[in-house]
């Protein structure tokens, strides 16, 4: 009997205790559910705000390179940037657009209109990076698919974006047609 007795007790100790841990650990759990609502919260947030900034600088850079491209060609492209949530991660994606379609600027576009973005995009990120830094740009080539037809225009947006940005360019080219400012020639 007195093993019975025993038993019983252990066995009631036992249930006890493992009250006493499920209890815990329901607590554990609620105290974890409520880490995760509030990381899910935050990540949420920080999205929010990411998106913002992406619109932000978008709007600031797609600005500056659209106004290149149109003080450059005659029927100009408009430049984008679209930003897409791929595996956690934000990954952007530069477009064209002329007359309401999208091409792509590696394969569909001609003439040094990607020198011409690339250069444009360059000089945004410059007169738009924080905190400001000196306004300098030293450029080798930058131009060497530029059709010659609209090199001349090109000078005009380089005196155009130094006066206006307040931007300096240093620029190695062999292309007289670009020369302009103070010139240094290396013989």
């Amino acid at each position: 009997m007195k093993d019975w007795k025993r038993l019983v007790e252990r066995a009631a100790a036992c249930a006890s205790h493992a009250e006493q841990r499920t209890e815990e650990s329901r607590k554990e759990a609620e105290e974890s559910k409520g880490r995760f609502e509030d990381a899910e919260s935050a990540r949420m947030l920080l999205q929010a705000v990411a998106a913002m900034v992406q619109q932000r600088a978008h709007g600031q850079i797609a600005s500056i390179v659209s106004r290149c491209l149109e003080a450059v060609f005659e029927d100009p492209y408009e430049f984008r940037i679209e930003f897409e949530e791929k595996r956690g991660k934000t990954e952007a994606k530069i477009l064209f657009t002329r007359n309401g379609e999208q091409v792509d600027p590696m394969s569909a576009s001609g003439g040094g209109v990607v020198d011409v973005a690339a250069f444009a995009a360059r000089v945004a990120c410059l007169v738009l990076s924080r905190p400001a830094r000196r306004r300098l740009l030293l450029l080798d080539e930058p131009w060497k698919y530029l059709s010659s037809e609209y090199r001349p225009r090109m000078k005009g947006l380089i005196e155009t974006l130094a006066d206006e940005m307040q931007v300096q360019f240093v620029i190695v080219t062999h292309d007289l047609q670009l020369a302009t400012g103070k010139i240094v020639e290396i013989g």
